[in-house]
């Protein structure tokens, strides 16, 4: 082969960039949205599908110099074959290989980190049966302490706040059923307002103590939320969570709780923004959520 023979290799790619951009979109769309996670989806496998499909179909040409026969000898063009075949392979392998070292070592971290947000804190709970609705004065916070699970015992003693919000437009009854556990670390919230202890009364074994509640606060540090239960001060993350209830003959039944993001309106009216049940001092909305995904330590109350 000549020394004035040149061998012209293929120009610089742009598949790669764009393949590039994707994954970056992958990763922004698991920390903002699902539709920014698709996008990045769609870019990443068409580009990376280009990249490869110039990666198999590209092969560099040899031009023969001014002057010298334009095909080249028999034995070169099998090594240059033989060399493209072989760059070609390595290529391959080095991507393949080096995606399959990224996702060994990025996806554990992404479901440690993110899946949190999207699970909840799976605590088993148990229909409680509070009595009568007539215990329940209309527009006044009820204590009610009970076990939830009796055959525990007092570890499983827990306290709502209970208040009784009439009907609603529709005419079906509303209660706010506020949860006693602060959602910074799981302390438990008091009332900020006077008991009746006089009239408390004792319901098949649930204890219910009217008290005249405008706020509640926690001691251990300081939080403070308003008669509805949103956070108004203090370092707690969220609104106090609820329990789900229903009316079956009468009487009034906790179910399971859920957080609360914020709630706006009051009683009756009231809009609240329900998610899953999370651990205290977890976000459940906003960017929050996102960036802060990680359940603390915390009681379960």
């Amino acid at each position: 082969m000549s020394e004035h023979d040149d061998q012209h290799l293929p120009g610089p790619s742009l598949w790669p960039i764009g393949f590039a951009i994707g994954v970056a979109c992958i990763l922004v769309g698991l920390v903002i949205s699902v539709p920014a996670l698709i996008v990045g989806a769609v870019i990443a496998l068409v580009f990376g599908f280009l990249w490869v499909r110039e990666a198999f179909v590209s092969h560099p040409v040899t031009a023969a110099a001014p002057g010298m026969p334009d095909v080249a000898p028999a034995a070169t063009v099998a090594d240059v074959d033989q060399n493209v075949d072989r760059a070609t392979f390595l290529s391959l392998a080095t991507i393949g290989v080096s995606g399959l070292i990224g996702a060994g070592v990025t996806l554990p971290v992404l479901g440690f980190g993110v899946l949190p947000s999207f699970m909840g804190e799976g605590v088993e709970t148990h229909d409680v049966d509070l009595g009568p609705i007539s215990n329940f004065p209309e527009g006044q916070y009820v204590i009610a302490t009970y076990l939830e699970s009796p055959e525990q015992g007092e570890v499983s003693r827990r306290t709502a706040f209970i208040r009784n919000n009439g009907r609603t437009d529709a005419g079906v009854p509303s209660f706010t059923t506020i949860f006693s556990r602060c959602v910074h670390l799981g302390c438990p919230v008091q009332p900020n307002g006077p008991i009746d202890e006089s009239a408390k009364k004792d319901v098949n074994g649930v204890e219910l103590r009217p008290v005249l509640a405008a706020s509640f606060g926690c001691p251990c540090h300081g939080g403070l939320y308003d008669s509805e239960g949103n956070r108004n001060a203090g370092p707690p993350v969220r609104s106090l969570d609820r329990y789900e209830f229903s009316i079956k003959n009468g009487n009034l039944v906790l179910g399971r709780l859920f957080s609360v993001g914020s709630v706006e309106g009051v009683g009756a009216s009231a809009r609240i923004m329900k998610y899953y049940k999370a651990y205290p001092g977890v976000h459940v909305d906003g960017i929050e959520r996102w960036l802060y995904p990680i359940p603390t330590p915390g009681s379960r109350g």
